[in-house]
């Protein structure tokens, strides 16, 4: 075997009083391609800057083979200081890397080089992030889920790009698929410890499992042994004292061992609440069309989604996925055609944006809506810390923050209060964002086992394989189209996956985009303006409009409850007819700022935010 490029051995970190890793050890030879993986919270993320070199252990040695270069990408990269984009990949490059791979990467993944990076949006500071470490073509790559951020074009294209490097990998991801075509050694991080496999993530959840279960029979087995002599000692012959002193001290051993064995961690509990069974038509279009301006988001789009369907909708960012989610759920009405729901609807929604959570409230109030202890699952009472402890929080955590949680944490609480909701359709926005593996096998076993109807976007290609019965594809120029089976299928009907939008002019224009940046040239003026960046009142109103909708909402709700008021009209006609106005003028301001939010949410996913 080749000998390792990069070495940690019996690495120990403690946080706060508590081990996060407890002997962990990582090898990485030339050619390499190993997936790091664990659950959300067991140490991945720093174990890997601790490869990089960028947080000291408190013990264990770290070892780089001379010469050895180490690209790391983190999961929110730091482009400050740099005046633009090209400058600060060119700054990750080392005398004899080719220059024209920096400019080359940029324009692959939508960008110029002359952005600032002071005005990007977090996906494209990502995308910047891995040209800057793919650039050098490294020995060793340290990514950190390289494919936060990125839609389907740029996740399959980074996967071949990735693919063709002789680096050697270390990854971290959530994407089983990417995990699966790119690794060839898995090592496992589990409870400060890490255990490794010589063969790719394909094989890694059953390798697990059986560990796990070898596990729990050698702590039965421990267990029956202390039985055992805990009998002898009460009641066995008695030997001379040398020998029960010896039995004594071997017992009180086993019991060590069994008190601080740390157990695996936790299972989420996700089973959703359902309603009564819905019509058996859910929801219909005929001939529906959206515009914004000139660009066509929807153009003649007809289907019939019938009870207990489960339908996966992709395309690349900017195509109108979340546009056409809203048409079909009849949050948004289309300029032409009808869309409508059918008999006995109740849904639950998942937003990708996680604009449901106050960053403000604490954990508790936003499962109970500030009413106490009690967390309404289905319409009956639960105590709070119950529901908490079934998605994996702590007691300790009910008076947490929201804005302190970790994305992942994020995550299972938004799926927590959506699950609480009766629903017989379940409308899923990116709901694989920051979820672990784990969670991601419980939420498809959740969306098998549900007896509703399920409309779901997403990137995540093995995810929608697994959960998903007909697919609606974007094919360019306000197209959809309807394939029978999840993502592969629609893949094998139509020859190819997901293109990013207008990606013949991007090839037709890529040969001479790569000639003239390696001769120097910058980029052209009609590629520059191509790029339009959000104005600061555009991103400012993006950040506003949120809180403003939800202001509204609380008003309209407000409003509603003081009309309803036992006598109110008879009461005070004046007051009645005053509450009446200011209802009518609220719902109009929210449907405006509804609107507003949508075309400048349209027009950041078109940039490439």
């Amino acid at each position: 075997m080749a000998p390792p490029l990069l070495l940690l051995q019996d690495t120990r970190l403690t946080f706060g009083g508590t081990p996060l890793l407890e002997g962990a050890e990582l090898s990485v030879s030339a050619g390499e391609r190993v997936g790091l993986v664990g659950r959300n919270g067991s140490g991945k993320s720093t174990l890997l800057k601790i490869a990089a070199g960028l947080v000291q252990a408190d013990s264990g040695p770290r070892f780089v083979q001379p010469g050895a270069t180490v690209r790391y990408l983190p999961q929110e990269p730091d482009l400050s200081g740099f005046r633009t984009t090209l400058d600060y990949v060119e700054a990750g490059m080392g005398p004899g890397d080719a220059e024209y791979r920096a400019i080359y990467l940029l324009n692959e993944l939508g960008l110029t080089g002359e952005e600032d990076p002071a005005n990007l949006s977090g996906g494209e500071a990502r995308r910047a992030a891995l040209a800057r470490v793919l650039a050098p073509e490294p020995d060793i790559l340290l990514l950190d889920e390289p494919t936060n951020h990125l839609d389907l074009p740029a996740i399959e294209w980074l996967e071949a790009e990735i693919a063709s490097l002789r680096s050697a990998l270390v990854l971290i991801s959530h994407d089983r698929r990417f995990l699966q075509d790119l690794t060839r050694a898995t090592v496992w991080l589990d409870r400060g410890r890490t255990r490794r496999m010589e063969r790719g993530f394909a094989f890694f959840e059953e390798w697990r499992d059986q560990v796990l279960e070898e596990e729990e029979r050698d702590q039965q087995k421990l267990a029956r042994k202390i039985v055992a002599e805990e009998h002898w000692m009460r009641y066995g012959v008695t030997a001379r004292r040398k020998r029960n002193m010896r039995r004594v001290g071997e017992l009180a051993d086993l019991r060590a061992r069994f008190r601080d064995h740390r157990g695996a961690v936790g299972t989420i509990s996700v089973t959703a609440t359902e309603a009564d069974v819905s019509g058996k038509l859910v929801m219909e279009a005929e001939h529906i069309s959206k515009s914004y301006g000139d660009r066509v988001i929807v153009r003649d789009l007809s289907i019939r989604i019938q009870r207990g369907d489960r339908i996966g909708i992709v395309g690349p960012n900017g195509a109108g996925k979340t546009t056409l989610l809203k048409m079909l759920t009849g949050e948004l009405a289309p300029d032409s055609g009808k869309a409508k729901l059918g008999t006995n609807i109740e849904m639950a929604t998942l937003d990708q944006r996680r604009a449901a959570l106050d960053p403000n409230r604490t954990v508790r109030d936003t499962l109970t809506d500030g009413r106490g202890d009690q967390v309404f699952v289905g319409g009956n009472p639960r105590h709070v810390i119950g529901y908490m402890k079934d998605f994996l929080f702590t007691p300790e955590q009910a008076g947490t923050a929201v804005s302190r949680l970790s994305g992942g944490e994020r995550g299972r609480l938004l799926l927590a209060c959506a699950l609480a909701q009766a629903s017989n359709l379940m409308v899923l926005d990116e709901p694989t964002n920051d979820l672990d593996l784990e969670t991601l096998d419980l939420l498809e076993e959740m969306i098998d086992d549900y007896a509703g109807t399920v409309l779901l976007v997403s990137h995540d290609r093995d995810f929608l394989d697994r959960t998903v019965t007909a697919t609606i594809a974007y094919e360019g120029d306000g197209n959809w189209n309807v394939y029978a089976g999840g993502y592969s299928d629609m893949v094998a009907q139509r020859g190819h996956g997901v293109k990013a939008r207008a990606a013949a002019a991007a090839a037709a224009a890529a040969p001479a985009a790569v000639k003239s940046s390696a001769a120097g040239s910058p980029a052209s003026p009609a590629a520059a303006a191509s790029k339009r960046k959000l104005s600061f009142k555009e991103k400012h109103a993006l950040e506003q409009l949120p809180k403003r909708m939800s202001q509204l909402e609380s008003d309209i709700k407000r409003l509603n409850n003081t009309l309803h008021t036992p006598n109110f009209y008879t009461r005070d006609p004046a007051g009645f007819q005053k509450a009446t106005a200011e209802l009518t003028k609220a719902q109009a301001a929210l449907a405006k700022a509804e609107e507003e939010w949508l075309e400048l949410e349209m027009l950041r996913e078109e940039l490439g935010g």
